[in-house]
């Protein structure tokens, strides 16, 4: 190699980089103004037992190549787009001492792009590393000097050190380098304190320092300070974070040519080196999953030790480059040993590739002559096995990934979690610092932080809420009763009538992290009419009552109208109240507990075509506060209390009672003998008093496990009636039961209903199949509207043959033939008249309103059933 030319090499994908910067061929020995860096592509031919090359490129730069160097070179991470790529730092010198330094990244067109560049007044000579970024970090005069594609300025670090033994990335802080330093009192309370005798006898320590946070760490979980003054060269085998604490595995040289291994900061093996002054470790892991450590000295040997025995391997003399890939196409890693070769320039002219297993090449070697042919079968098979377990190996590797992802997922929920809260509670939310960087390393981008023209979402946010009454809540309350919270909200009459589908969700402050925000909670809805027949149904839909009509096109207009007037009759003369029971018991573990409650509606939009439309809407209806203390003076207790002949109690009492209750109604039928003893059972033994307000409801106030139990008796017929009964757990039921089976006559049949009365469930399937028939109607009615606009329709059906007389076409046969064309032309556009095409958007809606109807006739049919 002649002066002017310099190479480095480099693995990268199986194959061998080889760099060489030279100047021109015809300026051999004068100072040329061209410098040339170009690359090899070279592969290992299995045929042959030789390198070949694949492909190769060239970078043309403006200098002397005298002036010219090649630093260092690296894979390393292009944060564009997430690729590692080959790297290459050159330096060129300028005039006045300037030094000028670039940073290529080499594509695999072989294209050079040249990232940035930086001018120094000093060459590089310490500790000079590349890292993802790409990025470049090295020491000078004790400082610690990094600059990357971001930033292209040069930026030092705000400390002093000696060396740098380590630098790489981690999963928490990101880019961290290891190094030492003089030892010094610690600048955090986070970090342990140095002792004036160690100080005294080592007089440096490691740390770690973040280059993203710069942040300063103690080094202690890498290494003991002891070691500070002896290590040379680290190589991180392994590190995670395992509860907010670092966890790292990783071997070290010494200078006592020793190379030690280090778990969670403590020594755990020491293995002594054939040679002296190692300068660098690395690590290659082979067939089996097996890890070698490989040992570079400054005289040029080279030695390779087991992970698992830490003993030497193997050694090597005169190398003068060790590359660890897979160059065969294994699936597992192998050494490359490149050795000095005096007599020949091409690098690669003398080498030797091994895994210490089957995997053993070397130039030079006639392979033809020594391999049996039977080797190439048991090649094949090894192979084989190999392929399979570098497939188990990414298995492996992808649950580690999901196994991230997942938990990335969750820190992800539980911060939006956070800003619903507090865009609840009308407050801005603001993510930490640390969160954001975090986030940022995984590729993800805050949307909290997402000012882009907030006057329009104010003004949005302004207009969806402006139809929304300003006072529509009248009353927000608690309760408990027994194990139970019971919230209920009662909206105003106006706005009320307008919602459907309406449900309850209690959101705790933020305050309280150790449980879910989100409580989980039963909805009911409670409909109290004048004569008090209570309901507790899961949706707010408000059913008219059965009208027996004829339908037909003419009357649409009417009926709606008359339906419309007969349910908001029906629905004035009810008092609706919205209901969220959920459990009490989680919620006390706290002593005290801020609550807010949300509202879901449905609210419908009436749109041209005559169909509807719901929007779904969230509104803040209050806070609730649930304090240890208030429940223990029973400040939200149910009170109802007997005054003279009836049962005094608020709307609110009652409510909550129905809420905790489970309902259950029992037909009861006497063939034989009247049902007077219904009444004198729940006057007498019973000891039922009626609601001052409501009287056809009463409460039991019998002692014992039965009192407060509410019960309705409604009868149809002096031989038939409906007992329905307010129940607080089964045991209350049974005992009920048991009671009226010994008032009542043998004969007598009680039979459970499933969801209230027969003639109730009938009434609703004739409301649900009259609704179907409207909607069908009013679909058909569009489309009737479309058609009569187009005019199409009645040019094809105006007229018709069938109109017109017949006996002239039958005077002779071509009469015939035409009357037979003429109608067979009629039956066509008849076909065409009824096949009329619906647009789409027209036709989903349809479908979607008739599903939804037909949905709701088949439960109540079930129900029936």
């Amino acid at each position: 190699m002649l002066l002017h030319e310099q190479e480095q090499v480099l693995s990268y994908n199986g194959e061998v980089l080889v760099f060489q910067l030279s100047g021109p061929k015809h300026m051999e020995g004068a100072a040329g103004k061209t410098t040339n860096l170009s690359v090899r592509r070279m592969a290992f031919d299995r045929d042959t037992k030789l390198f070949i090359q694949k492909s190769s490129g060239v970078f043309s730069m403006h200098g002397n190549p005298l002036e010219a160097e090649i630093i260092c070179c690296s894979s390393t991470t292009d944060s564009r787009s997430g690729l590692v790529l080959p790297c290459v730092l050159v330096k060129k010198k300028k005039r006045k001492n300037v030094l000028k330094y670039l940073l290529l990244l080499l594509h695999s067109s072989n294209r050079f792009e040249q990232c940035f560049h930086f001018k120094l007044d000093y060459e590089l000579r310490e500790d000079v590393r590349l890292f993802a970024g790409p990025s470049v970090l090295w020491r000078h005069d004790s400082r610690l000097f990094h600059v990357s594609r971001d930033a292209c300025a040069v930026r030092s670090a705000p400390l002093q050190l000696s060396s740098v033994v380590w630098a790489g990335e981690t999963g928490e802080e990101g880019v961290l380098v290891l190094g030492v330093r003089a030892a010094c009192s610690p600048e955090s309370e986070d970090e342990p304190e140095f002792s004036t005798s160690d100080g005294a006898i080592w007089g440096s320590e490691f740390f770690a320092y973040a280059i993203e946070t710069q942040k300063i760490m103690s080094g202690t979980s890498f290494m003991p300070h002891a070691y500070s003054r002896v290590v040379s060269s680290v190589c991180v085998c392994k590190n995670e974070v395992l509860r907010k604490q670092l966890r790292i595995s990783l071997v070290a040289v010494t200078q006592k040519n020793q190379l030690v291994w280090f778990q969670d900061g403590l020594p755990k093996g020491v293995c002594e080196l054939p040679y002296e002054k190692p300068c660098s470790v690395k690590t290659a892991v082979t067939t089996s999953n097996n890890m070698l450590f490989i040992v570079s000295f400054a005289s040029g040997n080279t030695c390779a030790i087991w992970r698992d025995s830490f003993q030497v391997a193997s050694k090597w003399q005169k190398v003068n480059y060790v590359l660890v890939d897979d160059f065969i196409g294994s699936g597992t890693e192998q050494m490359l040993l490149l050795f000095k070769d005096d007599s020949c320039e091409d690098v690669l002219s003398t080498f030797r590739i091994s895994d210490f297993g089957e995997i053993n090449y070397a130039s030079g070697i006639n392979y033809k002559d020594d391999t049996p042919r039977a080797e190439g079968l048991q090649e094949n098979s090894l192979l084989t096995v190999q392929a399979l377990e570098t497939r188990l190996q990414a298995g492996y590797t992808s649950i580690r990934e999901l196994q991230h992802h997942l938990r990335l997922k969750k820190k992800v929920i539980l911060e939006s979690c956070r800003a619903l809260i507090d865009l609840v509670q009308e407050r801005s939310h603001i993510l930490p610092t640390a969160e954001k960087v975090k986030f940022r390393r995984e590729g993800l981008v805050s949307l909290w932080d997402d000012t882009e023209n907030p006057l329009h979402s104010l003004n949005k946010e302004a207009s969806m809420t402006a139809k929304v009454p300003e006072h529509f809540v009248e009353k927000l309350w608690q309760r408990v009763v027994d194990d139970r919270l019971i919230v209920g909200v009662k909206l105003a009459e106006s706005f009320s009538l307008s919602l459907s589908d309406v449900s309850l969700s209690l959101v705790v402050d933020p305050d309280v992290t150790l449980i879910s925000p989100i409580i989980e909670c039963q909805n009911k809805i409670i409909t109290l009419n004048k004569a008090f027949s209570a309901l507790a149904i899961s949706s707010c839909q408000i059913e008219p009552p059965p009208k027996k009509m004829k339908l037909d096109f003419d009357s649409k207009n009417d009926l709606e109208e008359d339906l419309h007037k007969r349910s908001l009759k029906n629905q004035l003369d009810r008092a609706k109240t919205f209901i969220a029971v959920t459990s009490l018991s989680p919620l006390l573990a706290f002593h005290s507990v801020r609550c807010t409650v949300l509202l879901h509606a449905k609210k419908p939009k009436h749109q041209r075509d005559g169909l509807q439309n719901s929007k779904k809407i969230t509104l803040l209806c209050g806070k609730i506060l649930l304090s240890l203390e208030d429940i223990s003076q029973g400040k939200y207790s149910v009170k109802m209390l007997r005054d003279n002949s009836y049962c005094t109690g608020s709307l609110e009492d009652i409510l909550a009672v129905l809420a905790a209750s489970i309902r259950f109604s029992f037909q009861i039928v006497s063939s034989e003998y009247t049902l007077t003893p219904v009444n004198s059972w729940l006057l007498g033994e019973m000891e039922c008093t009626p609601f001052k307000e409501y009287h056809k409801n009463l409460v039991c106030q019998r002692m014992g496990n039965l009192h407060g139990t509410v019960l309705s008796w409604t009868q149809k017929s002096p031989f038939e009636g409906v007992l329905t009964l307010f129940c607080r757990n089964m045991s209350v039921l049974f005992q009920c039961l048991h009671s009226l089976t010994g008032a009542l006559p043998p004969s007598t049949d009680i039979r459970l209903l499933r969801s209230g009365s027969k003639d109730r469930l009938t009434d609703q399937l004739a409301l649900a199949l009259e609704k179907e028939v409207l909607i069908s109607r009013n679909s058909f009615s569009s489309k009737e509207n479309e058609v009569e606009k187009s005019g199409t329709w009645g040019k094809r059906t105006s007229k018709k043959i069938s109109d017109a007389p017949v006996a002239p076409f039958l005077d002779s046969k071509e009469g015939v033939q035409q009357f037979r064309k003429k109608l067979q032309h009629e039956r066509e556009e008849s076909i065409l008249s009824m096949n009329q095409a619906v647009n789409g958007a027209l036709y989903q809606k349809m479908a979607l309103k008739m599903a939804e109807a037909q949905l709701h006739s088949d439960m109540i049919v079930w129900r029936l059933s």
